[in-house]
């Protein structure tokens, strides 16, 4: 499902279109509802890690899970990844196989058996927070600071999954950006929970540095990119944003090569969108590679350690 974010989604005021698509919000929440009620927990004989969200996309989820497998070896597990398989989830799929050890089925259950057929200690669940028919040992949500919960409403009258009250079902919050102290407010006035702060670090920044540059990203939230390349001091000069996992044509690419030639530029994107693009193309787009860094991670190591 390729999504460009409306921008009412993220609106302080609540616009007329989400007022006019609020009745469908009320019959998703009902139906949530009723889904949570009939799902039977189906529970494992090792222990499952969830790395969830309730803003739709864009919070830092996938980075972090391949994080905390990194941290499952270094503390002597032997985990996998599950991601539940969908067309337009494969360039997610495909990077973070060509990084760790990934199961996709699309039925989580399955893909969790076939873990521990291959001897796999460890199931961490990229997204499935709202899969209730798997109990989590270990649940986690991811939230961006910029954008947080939107205007606040569920999908589609707003970019919510659940409302705020399923942080209760949570073992700790990841929040990508600066420290919030109103945002952990609101989180803390629901449930008291540990907060975790992650930052994008990029890698190879140095390689762009005194460049005039045209970004492009088709990612949950695109503008946090071009934000990033703003915060490193590089000269970005131009953007253009596209919908979440968007499969770029051969004119979308054309277009941007000649735009980027026309102005003595470098076409730069994401890893992520890099990965989907046709290699002919390749030669003439830079990627940015970035690190997530989690404030406090020891303390992170701990909880994780305790809970499995």
């Amino acid at each position: 499902m390729l999504i460009k974010k409306p921008r009412f989604w993220d609106s302080e005021k609540i616009s007329i279109y989400s007022i006019i698509l609020y009745p469908i919000s009320i019959i998703y929440f009902f139906l949530l509802t009723v889904i949570k009620k009939l799902k039977k927990n189906q529970n494992f004989e090792i222990p499952i890690v969830c790395v969830g969200n309730i803003y739709l996309g864009g919070t830092g989820k996938t980075p972090l899970v391949y994080e905390i497998y990194n941290i499952l070896n270094s503390i002597g597990k032997n985990p996998a990844i599950i991601k539940k398989y969908y067309n337009y989830l494969e360039d997610e799929i495909s990077l973070l196989k060509s990084k760790s050890i990934v199961f996709s089925e699309k039925n989580r259950s399955l893909a969790i058996k076939e873990l521990i057929e291959n001897k796999y200690d460890t199931a961490i669940m990229d997204d499935g927070f709202q899969d209730f028919s798997i109990q989590k040992n270990f649940s986690i949500l991811c939230f961006n600071e910029k954008q947080w919960i939107g205007n606040g409403l569920l999908i589609p009258a707003g970019p919510l999954r659940e409302n705020l009250n399923s942080l209760s079902r949570a073992n700790c919050i990841f929040i990508n950006g600066k420290k919030n102290t109103n945002i952990e407010k609101q989180i803390n006035k629901i449930k008291e929970n540990n907060i975790f702060y992650t930052k994008y670090v990029p890698k190879n920044i140095s390689n762009f540095s005194n460049k005039k540059i045209i970004a492009f990203a088709g990612i949950g939230n695109p503008i946090n990119f071009f934000e990033l390349i703003k915060d490193n001091n590089l000269n970005l000069i131009d953007y253009r944003s596209f919908p979440d996992h968007y499969n770029f044509s051969e004119k979308d690419l054309n277009d941007l090569i000649l735009k980027a030639k026309n102005n003595d530029a470098i076409l730069l994107t994401t890893e992520k969108d890099y990965f989907r693009i046709n290699n002919s193309f390749k030669n003439s787009i830079e990627k940015l590679e970035v690190a997530l860094e989690i404030e406090n991670k020891d303390n992170f190591i701990k909880l994780l350690k305790e809970n499995l």
